[in-house]
């Protein structure tokens, strides 16, 4: 995508009012700042803003169970027994996924424990599990524990992907080549789809060609990928993967999560799982007989009745998703992210304060850039605080900004950037 960009105000305004999106803003409850305005929000990658439609949501929800009771669960337009359903179909557009291959159910975490019990199998010499350097903590956590359940020493069992010297993000030929490395004794390949510290986007197809040429299962972390870069989870032959609501999908803090699992393991009932009620054969759940028989497809995986009121705010946000579309929505946040590494190159000709370390090839990260502060990294992140820019802090000195195209603006970047001209 050619992009001709101009560091003039006048062109960021112009660019917004041609932008085919822009209306989606006004959908969205951006806070007030300490100066009285609207701040600059580029923190969509750790907690996307409230849809206006959240409110209605939760109230329908609530004069629901007021007016129902327990009937709310068999009656009205979306029964309480059947919600995980109308959520389903725009989870599946959103991963590049068919309905049967994805669930919303539970936590990030607690997800991504259930798909290691039936996913990570280790046998002989297979069971080694390849993961980022440095990935997101709970994540190492989840790996750590899983190890230690089937009698594996972490130190021996995690083989962790470190960049080159000198670099900041790992290159897909190095991917490649561990996995073939390892080749036998690899049991699962489990990374981020993007790295939520340098904003990094896997080659994900590529990485589960690799792996599976090995013998060896392919399981994402979506949670930075989701609603954020394009995804096509069945056609990339994906085994599973975990995502969060709660960031770009804007389902409000400690949201639910997504779960997705190719068809061809959905209706395997002897893959072993820990099982739960919800997941049983929806014909007899209410029988309450012995001997567990799964739900065809992801569903065949939920352990509980949905959580009915973050289930409603999450569906107010995946419509959203729906009628914008991810395509559109993509190349938006080219655009947009790509001015905002324009303008924060031209800057840093000036005065050279910071790094971008996230990869400087388009299709080889989502919106975020991260910025490695060259000197007084803390001090930069809290001026912006104090003139009403909300971005992440992350340890020990980078600068998470995250342009989000369903809210965020052109003129927003160009705030951004001119405020950080102030300090830089």
């Amino acid at each position: 995508m050619e992009m001709n960009f101009s560091s003039e105000r006048a062109y960021a305004l112009a660019q917004d009012a041609v932008d085919s999106l822009r209306h989606y803003r006004s959908l969205f409850h951006l806070p007030k700042g300490k100066k009285g305005g609207e701040v600059i929000y580029f923190c969509g990658n750790s907690l996307g803003l409230q849809p206006r439609t959240v409110e209605e949501a939760l109230l329908r929800e609530l004069k629901h169970w007021r007016e129902e009771a327990v009937e709310g669960h068999f009656r009205g337009e979306m029964p309480w027994m059947y919600y995980h359903k109308f959520l389903q179909p725009q989870s599946a557009r959103l991963t590049g996924a068919k309905p049967e291959e994805v669930v919303v159910m539970n936590t990030l975490t607690t997800n991504l424990h259930l798909m290691m019990v039936s996913f990570y199998r280790p046998e002989g010499r297979r069971r080694k599990i390849l993961v980022e350097g440095g990935a997101f903590p709970s994540d190492q956590y989840a790996v750590e524990s899983q190890l230690r359940f089937h009698g594996i020493d972490p130190e021996e069992g995690m083989v962790e992907l470190l960049p080159r010297e000198g670099e900041h993000c790992l290159r897909t030929e190095d991917i490649l080549r561990r996995i073939e490395e390892l080749g036998e004794e690899l049991a699962l390949v489990l990374l981020g789809g993007v790295n939520y510290y340098t904003g990094q986007f896997f080659d994900l197809e590529a990485i589960t060609r690799a792996a599976h040429a090995q013998g060896a299962v392919a399981g994402f972390d979506l949670a930075h990928a989701v609603g954020n870069v394009p995804l096509r989870l069945h056609d990339w032959d994906v085994d599973f993967a975990v995502w969060c609501s709660y960031k770009y999908l804007n389902a409000g803090p400690g949201g639910p999560s997504g779960v997705f699992v190719h068809e061809r393991h959905g209706d395997r009932p002897d893959l072993p799982r820990f099982a739960g009620w919800w997941g049983y054969e929806e014909e007899s759940r209410f029988l309450m007989r012995k001997g567990f028989k799964p739900m065809r497809g992801a569903a065949g995986w939920q352990l509980s009745n949905a959580q009915i009121l973050s289930f409603a705010a999450h569906k107010a946000g995946l419509d959203i998703f729906d009628e914008a579309g991810m395509d559109a929505l993509r190349q938006k946040s080219l655009r947009l992210t790509g001015y905002l590494e324009f303008l924060l190159n031209r800057l840093n000709e000036q005065s050279r304060r910071f790094e971008i370390i996230t990869p400087a090839r388009p299709e080889e990260r989502g919106c975020q850039l991260s910025l490695l502060a060259l000197e007084q990294g803390r001090a930069l992140y809290d001026y912006l605080t104090e003139n009403d820019v909300v971005c992440d802090w992350r340890e020990p000195n980078v600068i998470r900004v995250a342009p989000v195209p369903l809210y965020n603006s052109f003129e927003d970047v160009w705030r951004f950037v001119d405020v950080l001209a102030t300090i830089a």
